[in-house]
Order: structure tokens, then C-alpha cells, then sequence
């Protein structure tokens, strides 16, 4: 039987967290003998990639042929932000069962992408189910070490200034190493209703009336839930004022929450004051997009230990959860 032509000219289109789209270019008289796809796929970090080690055996997909181009999705585990690196191969199926293959084509690379919004709200889905009840609060609250304080005060205006999102909760977040904002938490000790005196990021503390970053005027997104081989799990929010670079980041990429019903953070108007919660349940981790004026809140020294287990600075999933992970990736 005649060869058959190698594929060339591999093109990777609608790429998501978890699909995407090939096609390739084969001889005229290839297209109505091939019968079979196989497709050997391969994350970039693996150099070993899994070709033929004979002509006869199946790579990792073997796929009916189908008009191309032709839609990836399922057949891997796929992960979210991860580069891969993919080449074909076309094949008859004979009589015997044995197949006729192509040469490799070339090996293309690409990235999969971030968490769609309908990603995140199948992770909101699941944060909002162990949020628990909630509880009242007054402020917002940042600790870091001294001279982080000192060099705002002294080279930054007197502002804290937005910073990159580390890596840190699932693979797959929008945010990650893309949105700037400065990180606050809200969590409240459930037996006095103030702040822990603990920290694991440092003993001086900014606290900031909870007013001055939430409030109507402010939009509030959800954006991640993971945990880190722990017990307790976590939940990343934004805060943006309406209109800012901020919001109009999160605008097209995060589930907008409504500010006053919510399970994770709400301001409500209640006897004609703003009154603030948040879910007990849930740490949550909160990025204001926008620079913060010290003078708008009051600084000090916290007297408790500093808790450096329970950082979450470039912290990895548990891609083992099955309470904070969804079906299309970390």
C-alpha cells in the first residue's frame, strides 16, 4: 500500500484551560484513506516525549478520523497555565488490524490557558458551601514586618502601593503573577469578635477602618478557593473601586458578587450605618486594587507569635482536595 504523507503545518487554535482545537495540513490523496488520528501530547518540562517506539504501537491518543480541525478535550487530563507540546501522525487501519502510519509532523508548542468565568463559579459553588455563618467586623487588617511600614512611609508617599499576585492557590487563577492590589484580611477571632493577635507575616499590623475599601461605591469578585494540605481552606476576593484598572480587570474575567448577599463578605445598610461580614468558616484573603493612604488607619504592633505555617505566600494547592477542586485542572 501506498505511504502516506507526514503531516505539516500543525496549527493549535481555541485554547482553553482545559481543550483546544488542531488541524494540520496532509496530501489530497491522504484525506479519504486516513482513518485514524494518533496524537502524542506532552507538557513542554518533559523533554522524553512518548513517540512510537515501534511504527505499530498507539501513542497516547488514538482518535477516529473526523474533520478537521478537531476539538481536544478529555482525552488528558489537561492542566490550566501549563505549556505542552504536541505532534501527529495519521493512519489507516488495514484489514489485520495492524495500521499504516505517517511520519511525525512537526511539534508545536503551546499554553493552556487561565479558569474561565464559569470555572471560578464551579469553585465559588464549592467555597460557598463550607463558608459558614457570618460574622460581624469593623476592620480591615495588613501585617507585615517594620520596615516594610517604614519604606511606604518614606519612599511611597505614605501609601501602600498595589503589587503583583504571587502564584499562590489554584494553577488555573486569573489573577496570578496578573492583577496588582495590596492584600488585607477581615477575619475575626469568634470569641472577641477582634482581630487574632497572631500572624504569620509580621508583628506590625495596619488596621483600616472597613469603610474605606468596601462600601457601595466598590465592586467585590470572587477569584479563587484552595487549601494547602490542611483542614481549613481559603478564599481570594477583590475589592475595586467601580470604574478603576482594577475592576476593569476583574470585570471580564471573575464572577461579580452582590455586595450586601453574598456568603463570603457583605456591606449592608442596617438602621442607616454600614454593617460588615464575613463567612467564619473560610480564611479569607482580600486584594484591594487601588494604593491605600496610612493615615486613613492606624498601625501598631501585634503581641502574638508569628505563625509562619500559615503563610500563604506562593503556597501550592492540594491538587488532592476534593473539596476545593474542580474537574478541569489545579
Amino acid at each position: 500500500m501506498e505511504l502516506l504523507s507526514t503531516p505539516h503545518s500543525i496549527d493549535v487554535s481555541n485554547i482553553t484551560c482545559d481543550s483546544f482545537r488542531i488541524s494540520w495540513a496532509m496530501e489530497n490523496s491522504d484525506l479519504e484513506r486516513v482513518t485514524h488520528y494518533f496524537i502524542d501530547l506532552n507538557k513542554k518540562e518533559n523533554k522524553n516525549s512518548n513517540k512510537f517506539k515501534h511504527r505499530d504501537v498507539p501513542t497516547k491518543l488514538v482518535a477516529k478520523a473526523v474533520p478537521l480541525p478537531m476539538t481536544v478535550r478529555g482525552h488528558w487530563f489537561l492542566s490550566p497555565r501549563t505549556e505542552y507540546s504536541v505532534a501527529v501522525q495519521t493512519a489507516v487501519k488495514q484489514s489485520d488490524g495492524e495500521y499504516l502510519v505517517s511520519g511525525w509532523s512537526e511539534t508545536v508548542e503551546f499554553c493552556t490557558g487561565d479558569y474561565a468565568k464559569e470555572h471560578l463559579a464551579q469553585l465559588q459553588e464549592k467555597a460557598e458551601q463550607i463558608a459558614g455563618r457570618m460574622l460581624r467586623f469593623s476592620v480591615f487588617y495588613r501585617n507585615h514586618h517594620k520596615e516594610y511600614f517604614q519604606h511606604a512611609r518614606t519612599h511611597c508617599g505614605n501609601m501602600l502601593q498595589p503589587y503583583l499576585k504571587d502564584n499562590s492557590g489554584s494553577h488555573g487563577s486569573p489573577t496570578s503573577g496578573m492583577l496588582h492590589g495590596v492584600f488585607f484580611s477581615c477575619n475575626t477571632e469568634f470569641n472577641t469578635g477582634q482581630p487574632p493577635q497572631d500572624s504569620p507575616y509580621g508583628r506590625w499590623r495596619f488596621q483600616i477602618p472597613a469603610q474605606r475599601l468596601f462600601n457601595p461605591s466598590t465592586n467585590l469578585y470572587f477569584a479563587d478557593f484552595y487549601c494547602m494540605y490542611t483542614a481549613y481552606h481559603y478564599a481570594i476576593l477583590v475589592l475595586a473601586p467601580k470604574g478603576s484598572l482594577g475592576d476593569r480587570f476583574c470585570r471580564d474575567r471573575l464572577p461579580l458578587l452582590d455586595i450586601a448577599c453574598n456568603k463570603f463578605l457583605t456591606c449592608s445598610v442596617e438602621d442607616g450605618e454600614l454593617v460588615f461580614r464575613h463567612a467564619q468558616d473560610l480564611i479569607l484573603e482580600i486584594i484591594y486594587t487601588e494604593p491605600v493612604d496610612l493615615s486613613l488607619g492606624t498601625l501598631g504592633e501585634i503581641s502574638g507569635h508569628q505563625l509562619m505555617s500559615l503563610s500563604t505566600a506562593d503556597a501550592k494547592k492540594d491538587p488532592s482536595c476534593k473539596t476545593c477542586n474542580i474537574s478541569v485542572g489545579r
